[in-house]
């Protein structure tokens, strides 16, 4: 098994963690977590994981090294572990806005280095993460696309668009669950009690996701099935059209997109 060292003990990078280990992919020894509060990884330390506050000591046995830090902290950390990162280790990125050049400008050109862009639902083995590189090998880009694949579901893209991914993927979660969130507030208005309604339209939208996933069908297809003349469920989305549902999330992902190509500013 190789190791790796995720350099940042935040959400996502402990979602990848307990991802990998959840998919029975890496043993918990087999995972090092970097962060400046130590107690803050005592969970982690206790299931196994190694933890560390240096990084440059973390990664020095590792295979894989991920970046799991803000953007506004990654020159500092890319600075740090300059002199002692190899070329033969694999550095994964996931943060927003950081180009794979950008990396090679501080690590150097020789550095191999492959962008992830997943969700949090990596802690659950339901994460879509796209992936993409500037010249990584082949060979290396299905290695990473192997590690994700435990975790979820990957696309490989070309680089240009991995801030859209950002945008559509790992903002889109939060829109979706906001989407839910709402659902189950209208349950109540209409006479559930509160966690009833949640259970109802987490269900709900987990049923629609597995449709379109399964079935291959555009989700108007679907809509179509459950919309008769006259009827209750085409009347519910004219309404919500009316108030600009579709408007909204299109303008929410594009305004996002926008958001997270300026996360980095080599500052």
């Amino acid at each position: 098994m190789k190791r790796m060292t995720i350099i940042g003990g935040g959400n996502i990078g402990l979602s990848l963690a307990y991802g990998l280990i959840k998919a029975g992919y890496y043993h918990p020894d087999d995972l090092t977590i970097t962060r400046r509060n130590l107690e803050a990884l005592e969970p982690e330390r206790s299931v196994g994981m190694r933890v560390s506050a240096d990084n440059t000591t973390a990664i020095q046995e590792a295979d894989f090294v991920v970046l799991a830090v803000l953007p506004q902290h990654v020159k500092a950390v890319l600075e740090e572990i300059r002199t002692t990162l190899t070329t033969q280790q694999i550095v994964i990125s996931m943060v927003s806005g950081l180009s794979c050049q950008e990396i090679g400008n501080i690590l150097g050109e020789d550095c191999v280095t492959v962008r992830a862009m997943p969700n949090t639902a990596i802690a659950v083995g339901q994460s879509m993460t796209c992936i993409a590189t500037d010249h990584a090998p082949e060979s290396v880009v299905k290695q990473v696309q192997n590690i994700f694949e435990q975790v979820g579901a990957v696309s490989v893209i070309h680089e240009d668009l991995m801030t859209s991914a950002t945008a559509l993927c790992a903002c889109g979660i939060a829109f979706f669950l906001r989407s839910i969130r709402a659902a189950s507030q209208g349950g109540v208005e209409i006479g559930f009690h509160a966690h009833e309604a949640l259970k109802m339209a987490i269900q709900t939208a987990r049923g629609a996701a597995e449709l379109l996933w399964l079935a291959g069908n555009h989700p108007e297809s679907e809509i179509d099935k459950v919309t008769s003349p006259n009827g209750c469920t085409i009347a519910g989305l004219n309404e919500m059209e009316h108030h600009g549902f579709s408007s909204a999330f299109i303008k929410g992902i594009k305004q996002s997109a926008k958001q997270a190509g300026g996360l980095y500013n080599g500052g």
